[in-house]
């Protein structure tokens, strides 16, 4: 029944959001020229990985290892803070890579880091939105992310999906956790980067 809610909303997102791509699309291209997508490897349920494309939010480095501070761009900023990077997640939403509602999916080099606990976070489907991106986002440490993610994937059921969903939209009219302190999003803490 969740996979079948997930394809449906999605090709409703795809449709109704024809508009908002096209023009992202454009923007993105205007001001950090091709490729208009950036494609990276995320981890799914079970530890399965896959390719997720976003919108690109950045300008190329001009030289390896350059900070993403001096990479960014206002155009950048405020697809980020709008969401609208994520759009073409959609399509990993339709291809059955992703769900709506779950914990956002992370990067290998994380994923090898996780302990057995916090690899539970790869029990479900990552989502599109979750519970850790509705209570604080990127203003929140990595472990209290996954600590929400593991709750909710120990709690979930329809009325908190339905609240998750109707947070995300207020998230979306009312952007909030975006960046972390300093404007800076913390890094997944390495064991040895561990308290």
């Amino acid at each position: 029944m969740r996979r079948l809610v997930d394809v449906l909303v999605a090709l409703c997102v795809a449709v109704l959001a024809a508009p908002a791509y096209l023009v992202t699309a454009v923007l993105v291209r205007l001001s950090l020229g091709r490729p208009v997508l950036f494609r990276q490897t995320r981890v799914g349920r079970d530890g399965r990985e896959f390719s997720i494309a976003k919108f690109r939010t950045m300008r190329a480095e001009r030289w390896p290892g350059e900070p993403d501070a001096d990479r960014d761009c206002r155009v950048g900023r405020m697809l980020r803070t709008l969401s609208l990077d994520e759009l073409p997640q959609v399509w990993n939403v339709l291809a059955g890579d992703m769900s709506l509602i779950g914990p956002r999916p992370t990067l290998p080099e994380q994923v090898r880091h996780y302990s057995a606990h916090q690899r539970r976070r790869l029990e479900v489907r990552p989502g599109l939105t979750g519970w850790a991106q509705v209570n604080g986002r990127n203003s929140i440490s990595w472990p209290e992310r996954i600590e929400l993610d593991i709750w909710y994937i120990d709690h979930r059921n329809l009325a908190l999906d339905l609240r998750i969903l109707r947070r995300t939209v207020l998230q979306l009219v009312r952007p909030s956790g975006v960046y972390g302190d300093g404007g800076i999003n913390p890094g997944f803490p390495a064991p040895e980067e561990r308290a």
